[in-house]
């Protein structure tokens, strides 16, 4: 079940590097399942594409990394590179391309478009939108953070304070986001994930408290509560963005526009439950007393679900 696991579709890495003229280093990252079983994505290279050293690989932080040269006479511009199996799944691919002189190529692989033929002029246009949608991407299956931002909205009450509590949880998983990509800051993945599910256990039990009149923490200081899980929440990002990388010539502007698309998948969903939300008001539907239980008892059983399973993944 695509929900039970809140980072199953996590995009793979495709990097090629001109270390010589017309010879160039490949780094092939596919997401892993499990400790020794990845997903069935392959290379496939133009038939003139020559293969200088065998691919060397192995399991390596969630994902099967695996390295090799090519070689191609005239170079790579104007040929396919195709991702074997790719529209069988829901993943995605970052092709990053870095030539000799130090210009970079960035594209996105998609189910719907698994080959792609390298262009010759790469831009900074390609870089920010292939971020800028990996962000998006990323927020809207991520749905461990979307389950904290809709506790968020049952908690919080009044327009004011809801825009104070998603501004301090933008500022504050924005800043960790920076900072754990940059490397300024190194948190492991796995307990940063078991708490994010232990953060939305307890805004589960927030919003329970709320409806029985006994006002808690994020009822109180919603925004306090927003900022200091939103820092956790950024370093659960920052992994994401991690397994991808980042084009070394483009750093600031790959890191502005991924988190530009967090933000603005964020606002997707937060203006789709307002949206929702006026619906059902206008509509007057009339729903049993005890309906209120079923949000925060849903929320809290799928957190801590995920919390258990990250868990027991420490040990996997």
């Amino acid at each position: 079940m695509p929900w039970a696991n809140a980072h199953e579709l996590r995009p793979g890495y495709l990097e090629l590097r001109e270390s010589a003229p017309e010879t160039y280093e490949v780094l092939w990252k596919v997401p892993a399942r499990g400790a020794n079983e990845r997903l069935g994505l392959f290379l496939r290279f133009a038939p003139d594409v020559e293969v200088l050293t065998e691919p060397v690989g192995g399991f390596q932080g969630g994902a099967y990394i695996q390295r090799m040269r090519i070689r191609r006479a005239d170079g790579l511009d104007g040929t396919p590179v195709t991702v074997d199996g790719l529209d069988a799944t829901y993943t995605d691919i970052l092709l990053r391309f870095e030539r000799g002189d130090g210009s970079v190529l960035t594209h996105r692989l998609t189910p719907q478009a698994p080959s792609y033929v390298i262009e010759a002029r790469p831009g900074f246009g390609g870089v920010a939108w292939t971020y800028f949608v990996l962000g998006v991407e990323h927020i809207l299956q991520g749905f461990d953070h979307l389950l904290f931002v809709l506790a968020l909205l049952l908690v919080v009450a009044g327009w004011r304070r809801l825009v104070h509590t998603i501004t301090a949880f933008t500022v504050a998983h924005s800043i960790t986001l920076a900072l754990a990509t940059l490397g300024f800051v190194h948190v492991p993945g796995a307990p940063v994930e078991a708490v994010v599910a232990l953060s939305i256990v307890f805004m589960a039990a927030e919003i329970i408290r709320e409806r029985q009149g006994r006002r808690g923490l994020t009822a109180r200081r919603p925004w306090v509560v927003a900022l200091i899980f939103g820092l956790l929440h950024g370093f659960g990002f920052a992994g994401a963005l991690s397994e991808v990388g980042l084009p070394q010539t483009s750093i600031p502007l790959a890191l502005f526009t991924f988190n530009l698309g967090v933000e603005a998948g964020q606002l997707l969903f937060v203006g789709t439950i307002v949206v929702i939300y006026i619906i059902i008001r206008r509509l007057r539907i009339t729903a049993p007393e005890w309906a209120w239980r079923l949000p925060p008892y849903a929320i809290g059983s799928i957190a801590a679900f995920w919390m258990i399973e990250r868990i027991v993944g420490f040990w996997g």
